[in-house]
């Protein structure tokens, strides 16, 4: 089994991860964009994109300093994996 597989398997494991990288595959968001877009509490949100972050499917695209504003990205291999998850319907 490939890695890929390994990361998919870990976002459709948490439907919070799930939807939070599909909002982010539409675009760059902040965590409270995230949240109102998807519906979901922002703590839910902030640890779905650290856990994301952790395995490289996500970046931060300002500066680790700030504290406001702070935007999120999805990287290449985030949608790679979105792009199956959707492919094979299973989100």
């Amino acid at each position: 089994m490939n890695a890929e597989w390994d990361e998919i398997s870990f976002v459709i494991s948490s439907r919070y991860r799930t939807a939070t990288l599909k909002r982010l595959s539409e675009g760059p968001a902040t965590p409270s964009q995230i949240a109102t877009d998807v519906e979901m509490g922002i703590a839910h949100v902030s640890r779905a994109l650290q856990e994301l972050r952790e395995e490289s499917l996500v970046d931060l695209l300002v500066s680790d300093d700030r504290k406001k504003g702070r935007v999120y990205g999805i990287t290449d291999g985030g949608e790679a994996v979105w792009s199956t998850i959707e492919t094979e319907n299973l989100a």
